[in-house]
């Protein structure tokens, strides 16, 4: 009788994407590196389960996750956000966390520094919060939040999840406001 080999999935290295939103951002986001999916469309939290655009619009009083991804990206700018992750680079087998390897961090100081008016970093879960505070520190400067992670991986009630996510909602700029124009009588 002849036994079937399991197959064998290769490890391998992934690249995290270029940091997204606002240049001006007062508030950051940091996942921890994005999902097969997200580098497949290289495309922030692209995996239809993940729950990031709904927990983010939750929390910042505007709807996300019915939008496309350049309209998002231009919501986040507007509102004084940016999106990023802590690992720059990393051995993983799939999109959990749990399997990230030799991880190299992104040169979070370095964006923080250029971004004078940041005030808050959300950290999108447990590996991005202990990846993302290792290599800040303690400093000085934005408010670190710790947030439950919006991958559906994780298994917590989503009001759970959109509750802790609020706290973000204080870092936001003002929504901008349709412009007015004069109609005839």
């Amino acid at each position: 009788m002849h036994l079937r080999q399991p197959l064998e999935v290769q490890i391998t290295v992934k690249r995290t994407m270029a940091p997204v939103g606002s240049a001006d951002a007062r508030l950051l986001i940091l996942g921890s590196l994005p999902g097969e999916a997200s580098l497949a469309a290289q495309r922030y939290y692209a995996h239809p389960t993940n729950q990031f655009w709904r927990l983010l619009g939750s929390a910042i009083g505007e709807e996300l996750a019915g939008l496309g991804y350049e309209q998002r990206l231009r919501r986040l700018a507007a509102r004084d956000v940016a999106l990023w992750d802590v690992v720059a680079e990393a051995r993983r087998k799939g999109s959990l966390d749990g399997a990230i390897r030799a991880a190299t961090a992104n040169e979070l100081a370095r964006f923080v520094a250029s971004h004078p008016r940041l005030e808050a970093i959300g950290f999108n879960g447990r590996t991005a919060a202990a990846i993302g505070r290792r290599a800040l520190g303690q400093r000085d400067g934005p408010t670190f939040i710790d947030l439950p992670s919006s991958s559906a991986a994780l298994t917590r009630p989503f009001a759970e999840k959109a509750e802790a996510w609020k706290a973000l909602g204080r870092y936001v700029g003002v929504a901008p406001q349709p412009e007015l124009s004069t109609l005839p009588e």
